[in-house]
């Protein structure tokens, strides 16, 4: 099972390497989210090269499709307000429909919480050609009953062995997977809530359990460092992106997106034979 970074560049590698899990227990403590490690030194041009980037991938998604011989799924993991919805539009909003499909992961319905908690999720993985993002994912079952004290310590590593394994199933059977934690700080967290409070347009993005959760931040600390350092794996490696500056965000995530789709060796199916001779009247 190769990493998706496996034949990435030397250079993307050792850029990343600062913001990938180490090979021991880590602490989201010691990662600056306010860092802008992929910028290109100020926002206007970082905003323009993230618009280049969206082209790009733009015609690389179409070859992906194309192609069929890969699935790509794209996990994006964060607390309330880290950029989720803004990371779709801004990196895959120039893709076409047809091939991208955007998930949103709320809390399970009667129906779903009366199978296995990855039930729902293997039925929205991606199918050949297509590429699958996940807002939110399978990780909330190892984040809210974790922090909540629904689930024993011996559930909780029961869970992160499943996923592991359904992330290694995944993958021995073409699906690559990209996980990205946006990762924002608390005092940014504040003021993209109250944000969403003091204007009435975004008064449907807010609720009340969003301080409820915030109240529980260090709790969740705990368990996305848990999560990161238990399931970053080489088949499904985990990304740390610094998420503090939302334009800085789609860069990170956009020019990793391009070298692992740029290094998957595309291409167009073999042409049609009897075709060549053919003229339209």
């Amino acid at each position: 099972m190769p990493s998706p970074f496996a034949t990435a560049p030397s250079s993307l590698l050792q850029r990343l390497q600062p913001w990938q899990p180490p090979g021991k227990p880590m602490s989201l403590d010691d990662i600056d989210p306010g860092a802008k490690p992929f910028s290109l030194g100020d926002k206007a041009r970082d905003k323009a090269a993230v618009e280049e980037l969206a082209v790009e991938l733009d015609a690389l998604q179409n070859l992906f499709y194309a192609d069929k011989r890969y699935k790509l799924l794209v996990v994006l993991q964060g607390t309330d307000t880290s950029g989720k919805d803004g990371t779709i539009r801004g990196v895959f909003g120039r893709m076409s429909a047809l091939g991208v499909h955007a998930v949103g992961w709320k809390a399970p319905t009667e129906t779903e919480r009366a199978h296995d908690y990855l039930w729902r999720i293997h039925q929205q993985v991606p199918q050949a050609g297509d590429i699958t993002v996940f807002n939110r994912s399978h990780y909330e079952d190892v984040l809210v009953p974790v922090v909540n004290g629904w689930i024993t310590p011996e559930q909780h590593q029961q869970r992160l062995a499943h996923i592991n394994d359904f992330e290694r199933m995944l993958s021995e059977t073409g699906t690559i997977v990209l996980k990205f934690l946006l990762h924002i700080g608390k005092d940014e967290q504040r003021e993209r809530l109250q944000e969403r409070l003091d204007d009435p347009a975004k008064h449907w993005k807010f609720s009340m359990g969003d301080i409820d959760a915030r109240k529980q931040w260090a709790d969740y600390r705990r368990a996305y460092n848990t999560l990161i350092s238990a399931t970053h794996t080489p088949w499904a490696p985990w990304t740390i992106v610094p998420a503090d500056s939302k334009t800085h965000r789609n860069l990170m995530i956009a020019t990793v997106l391009r070298a692992v789709l740029q290094n998957l060796d595309l291409r167009y199916p073999a042409g049609d034979p009897a075709l060549a001779h053919v003229t339209v009247a």
